[in-house]
C-alpha cells in the first residue's frame, strides 16, 4: 500500500532530510549533506527563497515503510523573469519502485497544477542557482562540493513517468592541472594587455567582504542572464550563499576583474569540502563532526571551479584565460591534486571548448527533465 504525507512538522522534516542516509548507506560514493544546512534551506523563515516563492515537501510510505521524498517548488522569480508558468520538483529520492516514484511525482504535479503551472521541471533544489540535475553518467566517483549524486536507477524512474530531457549539464575533470598550459605561459602578457586597457584582475578583499559581495552580485545576474533557466538571485539570496561560502573561501581562488574600478567579471573555485563531508555520519556536526570539518579544511586536496563569468561586452579579451591561469598557479602553489569545472550547459560551446583546451575530460553528465502538466 502506498501512502503520501505532507511534511507538516519538525519530526517529518527531519525524516525528509535524513532519508538519503538510509537509501545510500552502502554506497561508498555517497556524501551526506550537512543537516543544519539542509534544515535551514527547507524551512520557511530560515532561507530567503521562501520570502518570494513556496515549497511543499512530501514523504511516501510503502507498506508503512518510508520509501521516498520529493519537494514541489513554485519559483515565482523564475516565472516572472522568464515569462513562463514552470513548476519544479527537487529533493527527489526513492527506493527502486516505480509505484513509489509515480506517487511522489504525482503529488508534486497535482500541487503545481493547483497553482496554475503548465510544466514540471527537475530535479532542481530550488533553482539552477542551487544544486540541480540528475546524475546520468559518472557514477564511479564521489561528487565534488555542491554537486548532486544519485542511484543509476533514478533515470529509469523519471523516464518511465514520462519526463523527458530538457538540458544536460557537464562536469569536466582536469587531467593534469599541474602540467604545462598555454594560458599560464601567456598569463603575464595577457595581464599586461588587459592592464593597458584599464582592466585588472585581483583577489577578493576579505576585509571588505560585504561590499565585494554586492559588486559580484551585479556581475552574477548579468553574466549568466542568457543561460537556459536562469533566474536572478535576490540580494538576500546572494548574501546568504556568500556568507556560507566565506567559511571555506580561499582568496586566491576567488578573483575579480575590474575595468576602471567597476567589477566586470569574477571567478570562484571552492575547496572540495566533500572530502570531509563524506566522513561525517548523517551530516551531523555535533558532537564530533565539527572537529572533522575544522581540522580537515587545510587537508583538502581538490577544488571545484564553481563559477566563472564575464559581462558580455568584455568577453573574448583574455579575462577568462587569465582567471584559469591564475587558478592553475594557485593550484600548483598549494599542492592540490584534483580539480573539477562544473557545471556547464551542454550548449555553451564557448565555455566547454575553452575548458577542453585546459587538459580536461568531460567525465560526468547531469540531466534536467521536463514534462507538460
Amino acid at each position: 500500500m502506498i501512502r503520501i504525507e505532507k511534511v507538516d512538522s519538525e519530526k517529518k522534516r527531519k525524516k525528509f532530510i535524513d532519508l538519503p542516509h538510509v537509501l545510500y548507506h552502502d554506497d561508498k560514493n555517497y556524501v551526506p549533506e550537512l543537516y543544519v544546512a539542509q534544515h535551514d534551506l527547507l524551512t520557511p523563515g530560515k532561507h530567503p527563497f521562501h520570502t518570494h516563492s513556496s515549497v511543499e515537501l512530501f514523504l511516501v510510505y510503502k507498506d508503512n515503510k518510508l520509501a521516498g521524498r520529493i519537494a514541489a517548488i513554485l519559483n515565482n522569480n523564475h516565472n516572472s523573469f522568464n515569462q513562463t508558468n514552470d513548476g519544479f520538483f527537487g529533493f527527489f529520492d526513492a527506493i527502486h519502485d516505480q509505484q513509489v516514484a509515480d506517487a511522489l511525482l504525482d503529488a508534486a504535479k497535482t500541487w503545481l497544477q493547483s497553482r496554475g503551472m503548465q510544466s514540471m521541471i527537475g530535479p532542481v533544489n530550488f533553482s539552477t542557482n542551487e544544486t540541480c540535475g540528475l546524475l546520468i553518467e559518472g557514477y564511479n566517483t564521489a561528487p565534488y562540493a555542491m554537486m548532486p549524486y544519485n542511484k543509476p536507477y533514478y533515470t529509469i524512474l523519471l523516464s518511465q513517468y514520462g519526463l523527458n530531457k530538457k538540458i544536460d549539464l557537464y562536469a569536466h575533470k582536469f587531467i593534469s592541472p599541474s602540467g604545462e598550459h598555454k594560458s599560464v605561459a601567456l598569463l603575464n602578457a595577457l595581464t599586461r594587455r588587459l592592464k593597458y586597457n584599464g582592466i585588472i584582475i585581483r583577489p577578493v578583499d576579505l576585509g571588505n567582504f560585504s561590499e565585494e559581495v554586492k559588486r559580484i552580485h551585479h556581475v552574477y545576474n548579468s553574466a549568466w542572464d542568457k543561460n537556459l533557466g536562469f533566474v536572478p538571485m535576490t540580494p538576500a539570496e546572494f548574501e546568504y550563499l556568500a556568507k556560507d561560502l566565506k567559511l571555506i573561501l580561499d582568496k586566491d581562488f576567488c578573483l575579480l576583474a575590474e575595468h576602471n574600478g567597476e567589477v566586470i567579471g569574477f571567478a570562484l573555485a571552492i575547496p572540495n569540502i566533500n572530502e570531509i563531508l563524506i566522513k561525517i555520519k548523517r551530516g551531523r556536526l555535533f558532537p564530533f563532526g565539527i572537529f572533522k570539518l575544522l581540522f580537515g579544511l587545510k587537508k583538502i586536496k581538490s577544488v571545484r571551479v564553481l563559477a566563472l563569468g564575464v559581462v558580455e561586452q568584455y568577453r573574448k579579451r583574455g579575462i577568462e584565460a587569465c582567471f584559469y591561469a591564475s587558478f592553475i598557479n594557485s593550484f600548483r602553489a598549494k599542492k592540490k591534486t584534483g580539480a573539477e569545472a562544473s557545471w556547464v550547459l551542454e550548449g555553451n560551446d564557448l565555455m566547454n571548448n575553452a575548458i577542453k583546451q585546459m587538459d580536461t575530460v568531460h567525465y560526468k553528465t547531469y540531466r534536467i527533465y521536463q514534462k507538460t502538466i
